[in-house]
């Protein structure tokens, strides 16, 4: 009775362990995407699946889930710290929380082109923040999708002045900065997560929201906003991320796999971009979506943004000498 009760207890603990076990050790890794199938973070992902598919030979493949079948965004971050999911692929506004550091890519005008975005992720600044993250939150980005500037849209009427914008209920994310930006213009935006962010456009509890054309297009917005605003407070970055338990699991051949995979799938995302916005902005338009460019070059919207938000977050990002060799780095 004895023996078998230990044979019992030895098969428990075996059973545990392997439960346990990290999921990357087998060869089908998991990969959460906030957004659905077609914009840009599946875009990445799943040049990134078969860019690893081909570098490790066959040996491992990625099975991407959208529509945050795995969990909101922020669930992901956590998730992946503690080493019960692979990669995720999120807005980085909702990495922020976890790591402040990263906010410096987030406030309002910091990066004003494509290029700009390009200069920051993958020069020095980008490999700070990385080693920030992988510190602050347990997981470490090894890719990056460009979304483009993310555009105001809303279901009322169009809006080129920051007049204009009041009396909006506007979605945001949960996020400090872009919260801090909305109220700058004079609005109280509503914090909402991504995945009750269609419903409340629908049954009309918020008016619009802001996301790239790319979001816009592959979320069907269309559907349920009429008016969209070019602005470009925030240039969508969206990375690609892997827990550090799970990356720090693999064997070194494994690791330079993933990273040349990374960073292949984030040539291509922006190269993506480049090709696709425009068309995208187009087919919007035929879609019956009408689209405005803020009165007098934005001026007023960056005036205000830049004087009264910059200024309240240069402790988080680690001080305004962050934010002077970023746009340093940029040649401003």
């Amino acid at each position: 009775m004895k023996f078998r009760k230990n044979v019992l207890v030895s098969m428990f603990a075996a059973a545990s362990l392997a439960l346990a076990a990290p999921a990357a050790l087998a060869n089908t890794f998991k990969m959460a995407i906030g957004d659905a199938a077609g914009g840009t973070q599946w875009e990445l992902g799943t040049s990134f699946a078969k860019a690893f598919s081909e570098k490790t030979g066959g040996k491992h493949k990625v099975d991407l889930f959208p529509n945050g079948q795995l969990g909101d965004e922020q669930d992901t971050v956590n998730n992946a710290s503690m080493g019960l999911l692979d990669f995720s692929i999120l807005a980085i506004n909702n990495v922020t929380p976890f790591s402040p550091t990263v906010g410096v890519l987030t406030l309002p005008y910091v990066i004003q082109s494509a290029e700009d975005a390009k200069k920051l992720t993958q020069g020095e600044i980008g490999k700070q923040l990385t080693e920030n993250t992988i510190r602050d939150a347990g997981v470490r980005i090894v890719g990056w999708a460009y979304s483009g500037f993310r555009v105001l849209t809303n279901s009322k009427k169009p809006v080129k002045t920051l007049d204009d914008l009041k009396g909006l209920v506007v979605r945001v994310p949960k996020n400090e900065i872009m919260i801090a930006t909305y109220q700058a213009w004079g609005v109280n935006p509503t914090p909402m997560s991504w995945a009750e962010t269609f419903t409340a456009l629908q049954q009309r509890v918020v008016d619009g929201q802001d996301n790239p054309y790319i979001t816009v297009a592959a979320m069907k917005f269309n559907e349920v906003q009429k008016y969209i605003t070019n602005i470009r407070y925030i240039f969508s970055l969206e990375p690609l991320i892997i827990s550090e338990q799970v990356f720090q699991a693999q064997k070194p051949d494994v690791q330079k796999a993933i990273l040349e995979a990374g960073q292949a799938a984030s040539e291509h995302s922006y190269k993506y971009l480049l090709e696709t916005e425009e068309k995208i902005r187009a087919e919007l338009t035929a879609k019956g979506m009408e689209i405005s460019d803020p009165a007098n070059g934005e001026k007023e919207w960056i005036e205000k943004a830049t004087t009264t938000v910059w200024p309240k977050f240069y402790k988080s990002i680690g001080g305004k000498d962050k934010l002077d060799a970023a746009l340093k780095s940029l040649g401003r």
